[in-house]
């Protein structure tokens, strides 16, 4: 079985899914997000940038939240496979 790769959301490319692995900030910031839809479990699209590159939108149960990347590089993020098995 592939090996899952996880990375911070900041750094996953626009057009990229996953599913939320971890959010790793204080807990109000946490409990925020959590109000947002940011659980662990969650399916998480990576949808846009701003122009200068921050915030970027992400999409959670079809609602889309802007994250500047400050906030993003603390929540880890396992990335969906590309393609299936050849």
């Amino acid at each position: 079985m592939p090996e899952t790769k996880v990375t911070a959301l900041s750094d996953a490319q626009v057009g990229s899914s996953g599913v939320l692995d971890t959010v790793d900030l204080p807990e109000a910031v946490c409990n925020y997000l959590a109000h947002l839809g940011f659980l662990p479990g969650a399916s998480v699209e990576v949808l846009r940038r701003a122009p200068a590159g921050d915030p970027t939108v992400y999409r959670l149960d079809g609602v889309e939240v802007g994250l500047r990347s400050q906030t993003a590089r603390h929540i880890y993020l396992k990335l969906a496979q590309e393609g299936g098995p050849a």
